[in-house]
């Protein structure tokens, strides 16, 4: 059954992952749920006067491989679904990367456009306070939407300002000058590129004859266009929270960063026509990038699409209906767990950096990225090959439910 909650569609791939996988059913079992959710209200008085009462979250799923990692997302529509499927995630996407790490995800239901920079800095520390993080063998936040390396580097302080010492390494994502990694804004629209480019090759899809639509123009959707548009892809739409924009001749990349560095938005760009966010879907081009949130494209909107590559940037864009059609339809999906996993691989060449105190300049970052992913790819491929299933989502979910099961066996867990 399709539905609009993104722990259930993740709960649908790694069901039908686990029975095609013949993973052991206690396994299974076990990441039904997650292993621990901290869930606390923050009571702020915000810089206006007025008094506000914030939901957040801290979601552990699986620590099977390692310790818990990544992201604390800020958005006003935010739901512990949300959260708990994020986390199921990030833990499959560190297996697929060969990450010893665990997976999760935290959160606070807010609108960070509607908060001074004050109120925000202080909603971050309150956050961290009211967490009680545990440092970078336990649990390592990092960022996710509405949160980026100025929250990272205020979190990282109210960490250290708890305990009394430095440590770099029990925050991700800070930037380079306390400890961050050089690459990271970066790595998870760079890395959706270098898989992109490998399934284009396998397609026999040139990029320099294809046209490209993005969904999504933020940290993750503007490198990804501008890296499309470097290689000589037209990229023909993209749009963001505010609309879309479209241009059948192909889009300014560089021209349209800068009108988003003035405007805060992507519409209005000259010499594009306006188009909706459900429009871009239906772009006529090759290559579809959803750059956004979850469950985007859908059983209403999948016939729509004329792409025949799909590249997961945001997290679960597809939901499990329009994933079984679209791979019917021969459309090739290159799943988020693997596509997105950059961020999450560069977090983890951060906490190495971090624990050594050995910083490691660009070009090694963006070798061991291209490595690492490209591996990742490989695998669910090769996986999916393994099972005869056309499907690289269940080819990586196997992959990765296959690791799992060994640690949780050798654990005695299960």
């Amino acid at each position: 059954m399709d539905t609009d909650n993104v722990f259930q569609v993740a709960l649908n791939t790694l069901n039908q992952a686990g029975k095609i996988g013949h993973i052991d059913s206690r396994v299974l079992e076990v990441l039904q749920a997650p292993k621990r959710i901290n869930e606390f209200r923050i009571p702020l008085k915000l810089e206006d006067g007025s008094f506000q009462v914030f939901q957040a979250f801290r979601v552990h799923y699986s620590d099977a491989l390692g310790p818990c990692r990544n992201g604390t997302r800020i958005r006003p529509n935010l739901t512990l679904d949300e959260i708990k499927a994020l986390a199921i995630f990030m833990t499959i996407k560190h297996c697929a990367a060969d990450i010893p790490a665990g997976g999760a995800k935290g959160g606070i239901k807010a609108d960070p456009s509607k908060l001074s920079r004050n109120d925000m800095e202080r909603l971050i520390r309150a956050f961290v306070r009211n967490l009680q993080p545990r440092g970078p063998w336990v649990d390592v936040p990092g960022a996710d939407i509405g949160t980026g390396e100025q929250a990272m580097a205020w979190m990282l302080d109210e960490y250290e300002q708890i305990h009394g010492y430095h440590c770099p390494p029990a925050i991700n994502d800070k930037p380079p000058i306390l400890g961050g990694s050089l690459g990271g804004e970066a790595a998870t629209g760079r890395g959706v590129f270098t898989v992109l480019t490998a399934a284009a090759a396998e397609k026999k899809m040139d990029l320099a004859k294809c046209r490209a639509a993005v969904q999504g123009f933020g940290q993750v959707g503007s490198v990804v266009a501008t890296m499309l548009h470097e290689a000589g892809c037209k990229v023909v739409a993209v749009s963001d929270v505010f609309g879309g924009v479209y241009a059948p001749s192909g889009i300014d990349i560089n021209g349209l960063s800068e009108h988003v560095a003035e405007t805060g938005k992507v519409v209005d760009f000259p010499g594009t026509e306006a188009i909706s966010n459900e429009e871009i879907f239906a772009a006529d081009c090759e290559i579809l990038v959803p750059a956004a949130v979850q469950s985007v494209i859908h059983r209403g909107n999948e016939k729509q699409i004329k792409a025949s590559l799909i590249v997961e940037a945001a997290n679960g864009p597809v939901t499990t209906e329009a994933d079984e059609a679209l791979t019917k339809r021969s459309i090739t999906i290159v799943p988020d767990v693997v596509a997105n996993s950059g961020g999450a691989t560069v977090c983890h060449f951060e906490r190495t950096q971090g624990l050594s105190d050995e910083y490691w300049d660009l070009n090694t970052v963006n070798r061991k990225l291209e490595q690492r992913i490209l591996k990742a790819y490989k695998d669910a491929s090769e996986t999916a090959g393994e099972f005869n299933i056309p499907s690289l989502r269940i080819g990586a979910w196997i992959h990765a439910l296959q690791k799992l099961e060994r640690a949780m066996q050798l654990r005695g867990w299960v």
